[in-house]
């Protein structure tokens, strides 16, 4: 009898408390001050504990269930308990970190992370790292017109965020670059800025590395990628050049001022070359440390998928004339789209040149990534000859 005799006073005395605050602020204020003053109140957590305390007495700080069950007939009351009166929160269970998903091309997707980015021609070559064991393999085409410039079958990344790009027009103009009348000479020249990059160890092309994929044996980096396109453009007919210098070693960050020099030195030398070809291959690493290898599969065999880069006067310099150099990259994406469906992938537009101011006929080609391996780089490599092959020797035949 006396518990509920202290229990009906101190609800009492907590109706008195209430009354008496209502009616000085209604005194005093209106109905909106009222509404603020009840929020201010509500969201003060000694407020709400002694406004439990009057209710239900002194609760020991090992018990807080029936407060919360109180307290949980009240939003305000429950979005403002003290912390000493609530669980811990519960700890959420950590997502699986996002991995490059099929179909989507890897610039759209930040969790890609290519390495190194060569917006940036003075970075210094990344630390060596442990060789991952997970490959995935993708097949890199895009699914929607979404973040890419299109037109006429075509897609392009506009990386440059260059304005005013119509790749159907782009692809209708003709080329400005044409060779000698009755001058003979070589045609194609092939370059690598980037000769040490190489594949990822397979079966017996296997080699030891100068850096993380990378290497100086001939057989092993692109110098042997660029030497089965010169083997393919040979046989159709087309004579070529094929440059075999490591631009990019011993000095990585002076790799495209060595290509420069040396690409404007053949052109100097060889007025007859109308088509360079800067052949590289690209790398894809997921945030979860896999490394990803773009495939085609055509007429059975697999093949890295190839990339033309496109570079522009957007961060700078002088190559004015890119659009150029579009329009050739546009032929040429064309013509694999054609001849073999699924091989390249969205053509990508940069904000620096690459050297490519120094003709209207030079691109950068990127032949799969590092985590293809070469058979499936020199797959591809043959592919590509055949298709840009095919386009210069229709050029020849306009002429």
């Amino acid at each position: 009898m006396k518990g509920n005799w202290g229990r009906l006073l101190r609800r009492f005395f907590a109706l008195f408390l209430a009354t008496v605050g209502l009616w000085l602020l209604l005194m005093g204020a209106g109905a909106g001050a009222v509404d603020r003053a009840a929020g201010s109140l509500g969201s003060s957590a000694a407020f709400v504990q002694a406004a439990l305390t009057a209710e239900l007495g002194p609760v020991p700080g090992d018990a807080p269930l029936a407060v919360r069950l109180l307290a949980g007939e009240s939003s305000l009351l429950a979005a403002n308990l003290p912390q000493t009166l609530t669980s811990p929160a519960p700890q959420a269970t950590p997502e699986p970190a996002p991995t490059l998903p099929a179909q989507q091309p890897p610039q759209d997707l930040p969790q890609a992370q290519p390495a190194p980015d060569r917006d940036d021609l003075t970075e210094a070559l990344p630390e060596p790292a442990t060789r991952q064991e997970t490959v995935v393999e993708r097949t890199l085409v895009p699914t929607s017109s979404q973040g890419y410039v299109t037109g006429a079958g075509l897609y392009l990344y506009n990386r440059a965020q260059a304005p005013d790009l119509d790749l159907a027009a782009e692809l209708a103009l003709p080329l400005t670059f044409a060779l000698a009348p009755a001058e003979e000479g070589p045609q194609i020249l092939i370059v690598h800025t980037h000769a040490t990059e190489a594949y990822y160890p397979d079966g017996e092309d296997t080699y030891t590395e100068s850096d993380y994929s990378r290497t100086l044996a001939e057989d092993r980096n692109m110098l042997r990628v660029g030497d089965e396109m010169e083997r393919v453009f040979t046989e159709l007919g087309l004579s070529v050049l094929h440059d075999r210098s490591l631009h990019d070693y011993p000095s990585y960050t002076a790799s495209y001022d060595n290509s420069r020099t040396s690409v404007a030195e053949y052109l100097k030398q060889y007025p007859t070359i109308r088509l360079v070809l800067d052949v590289h291959r690209d790398a894809l690493v997921g945030t979860d440390g896999s490394i990803y290898k773009t495939c085609a599969t055509i007429d059975g065999v697999k093949a890295a998928q190839v990339m033309l880069v496109v570079g522009t006067d957007m961060g700078g310099g002088g190559h004015v004339g890119w659009r150029d150099n579009l329009a050739l990259a546009c032929r040429l994406q064309r013509s694999m789209d054609s001849l073999f469906p699924t091989l390249a992938r969205p053509m990508t537009l940069r904000k620096l040149g690459y050297n490519q101011d120094l003709s209207p006929g030079m691109l950068l080609v990127e032949v799969g990534s590092h985590g293809n391996t070469l058979q499936e780089a020199l797959a591809g490599a043959r592919l590509f000859a055949r298709a840009a092959g095919s386009v210069f020797l229709g050029l020849e035949e306009t002429e």
